[in-house]
């Protein structure tokens, strides 16, 4: 299953750095070196590297990534209020903290060294207590940063795995649709997982060369949960694994899956469902539903003289409660028939005045595409992406279109 790799991504989190206080000093002069070096040496969680060459200074804070850069404003072969400048111009050194050392207190110095990107300004040699504080001060500041930054990376990677499952996971549910069907019974679908993969699933298949089942299902909630629970029931289906059930009679069917797949054994997760079976002898669909959107018929003597008609099936959603039936209804086909199943994500959309669109508007949609002979998957799911005026749907869509040729010659294998 494609959940494999999610769940050892969960089981693994992600380490991060552990920081520690480093101080690089730039400055010509190794007594200074010496005297701050005294100043820390009492300081184990303070690490001092010292630099006495202004010109290798920034190539140095490269290597050892300091949490604060103390700096002399007066060196020989640079210009000390230039290699501020050259800090923070570099990617790698543009956020650390920076002191700038002086041997004055000179108010237009100060506020130069500032304008050029220094954090704080010292006159030198400071206080021992004083450069202490300020230096876990800046520092700290600094590792906040940095541990903030790990962890939006790490958020970033995360997401970035989450999608890379539910990608896979959609391309799972979509290599178990069926193929589509030509002949006396012709198919077409569309399966359109929505940024947050659901549950959505559908089928069909003969059951014996006499009864057709057609089934689409959604599972109620979004992620791969969902998607596991409606793959688990599809596969029941289509291998027609439930016990001692007659898979010709939708009641029978649809009061097993409510006894399987009861909510407190998977995770509270409900499902509805339309499932219908086609009797080609007789020219008939039966059909029950467990809380799932009425099918459409469009049926007729001709295409030009067919009508629309719901198929609503008037069973409890499925898992919630148990020991119900599931009454049974029959519909009889004429030489056109087209059948459209369907989940609440096609017509669940923003784009009917100020309210949701509903199902009732929906069956109105798919009225008027047949009226002006687009009533088809793709005119419909173009239809619908029009009304909400955009491309991606809130939820997942599924669309399900059969059509039915009773008294055509052409025949499906079983």
């Amino acid at each position: 299953m494609p959940t494999r790799n999610l769940l050892h991504a969960h089981e693994n989190p992600p380490v991060f750095s552990k920081h520690t206080i480093v101080v690089l000093l730039v400055d010509d002069q190794e007594i200074v070196a010496e005297a701050v070096r005294r100043m820390l040496s009492g300081e184990p969680d303070i690490q001092l590297e010292y630099c006495q060459d202004p010109t290798k200074a920034l190539d140095l804070a490269r290597q050892i990534h300091p949490t604060l850069i103390l700096q002399d404003l007066i060196m020989p072969e640079i210009d000390g209020l230039t290699l501020v400048r050259f800090f923070r111009a570099s990617e790698d050194t543009r956020q650390i903290p920076l002191i700038v050392l002086s041997t004055k207190e000179d108010p237009a110095t100060k506020a130069e060294a500032f304008a050029r990107g220094a954090d704080d300004y010292l006159v030198k040699l400071p206080d021992r207590v004083e450069l202490i504080a300020r230096i876990r001060y800046h520092s700290k500041a600094y590792i906040t940063l940095l541990e903030r930054n790990e962890a939006y990376d790490a958020l970033l990677a995360s997401q970035a795995a989450l999608n890379s499952e539910l990608m896979q996971a959609a391309a799972y549910v979509r290599a178990l649709m069926p193929a589509r069907l030509m002949g006396d019974i012709r198919t077409d679908w569309e399966f359109i997982p929505s940024t947050s993969l659901g549950g959505d699933s559908f089928g069909y298949h003969w059951i014996d060369p006499d009864h057709f089942a057609m089934y689409l299902l959604d599972v109620c909630g979004h992620g791969i949960g969902a998607a596991i629970l409606s793959i688990s029931v599809i596969n029941d289906l289509r291998s027609e694994s439930l016990n001692q059930v007659d898979f010709r009679n939708p009641g029978q069917v649809l009061a097993e899956l409510n006894q399987v797949f009861k909510m407190e054994n998977h995770n509270d997760m409900y499902f509805t469902i339309w499932y219908g079976v086609y009797h080609k002898q007789k020219c008939e669909i039966t059909y029950a539903g467990g809380g799932h959107p009425p099918a459409i018929a469009i049926t007729g003597d001709s295409p030009e003289t067919a009508k629309l008609v719901k198929l609503p099936g008037q069973g409890f959603i499925i898992g919630a409660m148990p020991d119900k039936e599931y009454p049974v209804s029959s519909f009889s086909l004429k030489p056109f028939t087209r059948l459209f199943i369907y989940s609440d994500g096609i017509y669940e959309v923003d784009g009917c005045g100020d309210r949701v669109c509903m199902v009732e508007d929906f069956v109105q949609v798919v009225s008027d595409l047949y009226r002006e002979n687009n009533a088809h998957v793709k005119g419909i799911i173009d239809a619908m992406k029009l009304r909400q005026g955009k491309d991606i749907f809130n939820d997942d869509v599924s669309l399900l279109e059969l059509e039915f040729a009773p008294s055509g010659d052409s025949l499906n294998s079983y």
